[in-house]
Parts: structure tokens; C-alpha cells; sequence
């Protein structure tokens, strides 16, 4: 299982995604913006284990904002949207404005159209991507990808009853180790974010979730099998949200 895989930009994308159908049950390739999920439905598309879901990346919207339009009208059309969301660190700060609006437009259209399932981006902008799932009651279900906000967000969030995708990069660091420690276990699902994270220079691939459940056995202090078994709990458990919304 991979809910959050950037399968198209892997450099040998049909090939990487030939294997990704073969190992894995289910993959989520979340697309960057509408063109690109256009391109990529069409020469990765027709796989009844493969996810393709339309998105705007928030490192793109400063160039892509004139595909919003595109993208509301695709989302009519799916059970689940991203990659979403706001990147609130200093490279992309001169785009937030137009990020806030795109964010905002995305989760308005998901509630007007009855809920969907969105993979956001929240890098060092939580507070904002709450406050505006917050604002838009029927939105759906939330997934948050690579979570790296504070303790207290991370219970905010969970609260709230968002989900979370995490992948083997996410422990690499100190702070990563002590947020997944306290994940809402029954909604957590693996995820690799290739072909951009890595994990000891080595790239992660969509098929890495027995890799993440070893990582979240360790932080969790429970048995490898036990951990394997939740995440294919929750795993089945979210398809299922997305399909009901679809």
C-alpha cells in the first residue's frame, strides 16, 4: 500500500509504476497540477489498483494558479484530490496569498459536492490548513501527508479526525521519530513520497510500507506483525472512504 507516491516523476515512471501495480495492493499517485494529472491519467492510467487524483502542489501554485479552474472541474469528477494544500516556509512565501486561495477554492468545492478525500501538504502551515477544513464542514476526509507540524497541532489535527500518511523518511529525523510516536494509530497508512524522499541517499519506492510499519513498530513499542496488521486495517479502511466518495 503507498497513499501518497509521486509515480509520474519517478525517472522511469512506466516502469517504476509496471512493478508498483504488480507489488502493491493499492497506490495513491498524487499529481502536482491539472495538466499534469491529464498527461499522467493517460499514460499511466487503467489500473484498477492505481489511484490517479487530480491536485495543485502548493510549490507550484505560483506558476499553475491559472490551472485552478481546471482542477475544480476535475475534482467533480474523482473521490479523492491532491496533492493540496499550503507550504508556509520561506522559499514559497511570496505565493501564500495565492496559496490560501487555491486551498480555499479546493475544500469548498469538496464540501459543495459532498465530501472527498484529500492527500494535503502542510509543511510549517498547520494552523492555516486546519482553519480552513475547519471552515468548511462536509469537506470529507483529510489525509495529512508527512506530518511535521508541533505536538499540539499534531493533537489538533487528530482531534479534528484527520488521518495521516507517513513513509520511512519521515524518521529521519529526531522530530519525526517523536511525532509518530503519537499518531492516532487507528488513522494512520503508509506512504513513500517518491520518487521524492529518501532514506539513506537511497530513493523510496511505492512498495516501502513494510519498511514504515518496522520504523512505526519501533516508535510505537509494539510487534512488527501487530503494526503490519493495523495499517492494513486502516489501509482498507480509507479505500473504502474514497470509493463511497467517488
Amino acid at each position: 500500500m503507498d497513499f501518497h507516491c509521486h509515480l509520474d516523476l519517478y525517472p522511469n515512471a512506466r516502469d517504476v509504476c509496471a512493478q508498483a501495480v504488480k507489488k502493491n495492493e493499492f497506490t495513491w499517485l498524487v499529481t502536482t497540477s491539472p495538466r499534469a494529472y491529464t498527461a499522467t491519467s493517460r499514460v499511466l492510467g487503467g489500473h484498477e489498483n492505481l489511484l490517479i487524483t487530480p491536485g495543485l502542489h502548493p510549490e507550484l501554485v505560483h506558476e499553475r494558479y491559472g490551472e485552478l479552474e481546471s482542477l475544480l472541474e476535475q475534482i467533480k469528477h474523482a473521490g479523492a484530490v491532491g496533492e493540496v494544500g499550503l507550504d508556509g516556509s520561506k522559499r514559497f512565501q511570496r505565493s501564500y496569498d495565492f496559496q490560501l486561495k487555491v486551498f480555499n477554492a479546493v475544500v469548498s468545492q469538496c464540501a459543495k459536492l459532498g465530501g472527498r478525500v484529500l492527500s494535503i501538504h502542510s509543511r510549517q502551515a498547520v494552523r492555516d490548513v486546519l482553519s480552513i477544513l475547519d471552515g468548511h464542514p462536509g469537506y470529507g476526509i483529510a489525509v495529512l501527508h508527512w506530518f511535521t507540524g508541533t505536538a499540539s497541532e499534531l493533537k489538533t489535527a487528530s482531534d479534528m479526525g484527520c488521518w495521516f500518511s507517513i513513509g520511512p523518511a519521515a524518521f529521519n529525523s529526531a522530530s519525526g521519530k517523536a511525532l509518530a510516536k503519537k499518531l492516532p494509530r487507528h488513522r494512520v497508512v503508509p506512504e513513500s513520497d517518491g520518487p521524492f524522499a529518501q532514506v539513506n541517499g537511497e530513493t523510496v519506492m511505492p512498495w516501502s510500507s513494510r519498511q514504515t510499519a518496522v520504523l512505526l513498530a519501533d516508535a510505537w513499542a509494539l510487534p512488527v506483525d501487530e503494526v503490519i496488521l493495523s495499517l492494513e486495517v486502516n489501509s482498507h479502511r480509507l479505500i473504502g472512504l474514497i470509493r463511497a466518495a467517488g
